[in-house]
């Protein structure tokens, strides 16, 4: 192929990924922005094969249809409350493929520059990093591996020694030009990966995998200059700057850094509620109860958390709000950002019931129409709720901004039971005077609501 066309070719694939990145902005547009997006790619894609040759097109074939393959099975089979897996899993995959490109590059060649080996050593580095590292995070969210801190005697010291030895083999493999150091580094880079991210809790769960997301694509990027693909360096750029944004926006919803949830993380531990040790009681009601509260209020605000996705109640809550709407009562949802186990887990959920966008308003938005709000209703949320982030300078969550439900006139908590969240703490909203407790699995619950309200 031309040179000249190839280019032209690739930047159009460019502009597809810009467009793209951009529709991702908002659910509205989300959708057309990942075909955009896509359709970049698959352009891409097509110009690299025909502009170089890099494996026999047999290869090429069998490849697409062995991922396009088990591409089709995950998104027909995976469920929306495994989607934070599926997420970690594509980052991981991500990460490993370009450790693996990088490496295959420096086996293959005699004589690169420096600056080439330079690039495959980093990409190898946060490739590897990044694959070991989605792959716990994807334990932790399927609950194969302790959502809590794990850690190991001597972890500090042990971190700076793989730390020192990082260092030391990328600059033996720059310096030496060593397929062993190459092979060691990558070794270490894993293992690196795994310690780093077993002691970091579930609540902090989002942002990691946010941050992990950006760390695929830097190794994308990385890996883009070591085989020369414009298209790849570019792709890998968006993909990396755009998770590092995602990941600020993160950790400061829960007024944490980033330093912070790597090196110092909490949750995920088991705590006591108040009225396990005698001190509080909650108001328990009934779904009849929970029914009248709801149909004779004029605005209720309904706020999502990870309960409702394990319940799979996203259907359910959106029947409820329809009945609400029918009756003239003004229905909104509160969506805080770290909400779920990923970036925007709950935007997904609600968009699988055809929930419209104009009634979901995020934490700045809806905080000051609280007040004013006859019934918040709460199902499935914890430490997203949570006033101890407001009021207990000793709570780990304090200073978070949190979605201020406890300024409605009445609360409706709907949980299972009085259980901590991943933060491990309890809440002292269950408490409160004007909080009443649904004690349901959250499908079930609501359901019971639905067929109470109809009966009204």
């Amino acid at each position: 192929m031309n040179t000249t066309l190839a280019g032209f070719l690739y930047l159009i694939a460019a502009v597809l990924f810009v467009l793209g990145l951009k529709r991702l902005s908002s659910p509205a547009t989300a959708r057309a922005g990942n075909r955009l997006a896509s359709l970049g790619m698959l352009l891409a894609i097509v110009v690299t094969l025909l502009d170089r040759e890099v494996v026999s097109f047999g290869v090429i074939v069998a490849g697409i249809v062995v991922g396009g393959g088990l591409g089709a099975v995950l998104a027909k089979r995976v469920q929306m409350t495994a989607m934070p897996q599926l997420v970690a899993a594509f980052n991981g995959f991500g990460g490993g493929a370009s450790a693996l490109v990088a490496a295959s590059e420096f086996l293959g060649s005699e004589g690169l520059p420096t600056r080439t080996v330079v690039t495959i050593a980093l990409s190898a580095l946060i490739g590897s990093i990044t694959f070991s590292g989605s792959f716990i995070a994807f334990g932790k969210l399927q609950d194969l591996i302790s959502g809590g801190r794990v850690t190991y005697p001597g972890q500090a010291f042990g971190d700076a020694a793989l730390a020192t030895g990082v260092v030391a083999l990328t600059f033996w493999l720059v310096v030496g030009n060593s397929v062993p150091a190459l092979w060691l580094l990558l070794a270490v880079s894993l293992v690196l990966g795994v310690v780093r991210v077993l002691p970091i809790g579930g609540a902090d769960m989002p942002v990691v995998i946010s941050f992990l997301n950006s760390l695929s694509g830097v190794a994308a990027a990385t890996a883009g200059f070591v085989i020369e693909s414009n298209a790849l360096i570019i792709s890998g750029a968006l993909v990396g700057a755009s998770g590092l944004i995602l990941t600020n926006i993160m950790v400061k919803a829960m007024n944490r850094t980033l330093i912070g949830v790597l090196f110092m993380a909490f949750g995920g531990q088991a705590g006591v509620s108040a009225e396990e040790s005698g001190d509080k009681v909650a108001r328990r009601a009934t779904p009849d109860e929970v029914a009248v509260t709801l149909a004779y209020a004029q605005r209720v605000v309904i706020v999502p958390g990870y309960g409702l996705a394990v319940a799979q109640a996203q259907h359910t809550i959106r029947e409820l709000a329809t009945l609400l709407e029918q009756r003239g009562v003004e229905v909104h949802y509160a969506i805080h950002p770290v909400a779920g186990r990923m970036p925007g887990h709950m935007n997904v959920l609600l968009a699988e019931a055809d929930v419209p966008y104009d009634v979901l308003f995020d934490l700045e938005d809806v905080n000051p129409t609280f007040p004013r709000t006859d019934v918040a209703l709460v199902v499935g949320a914890n430490d997203v709720v949570n006033p101890s982030a407001r009021a207990d300078t000793n709570s780990p969550i304090y200073g978070m901004p949190i979605l201020d439900v406890d300024a409605a006139r009445t609360v409706v908590v709907v949980k299972r039971s009085l259980s901590p969240g991943f933060a491990g703490i309890d809440n002292p909203l269950f408490y409160n005077e004007n909080t009443l407790m649904l004690f349901a699995d959250a499908k079930k619950g609501l359901a019971e609501v639905v067929s109470s309200i109809k009966s009204l």
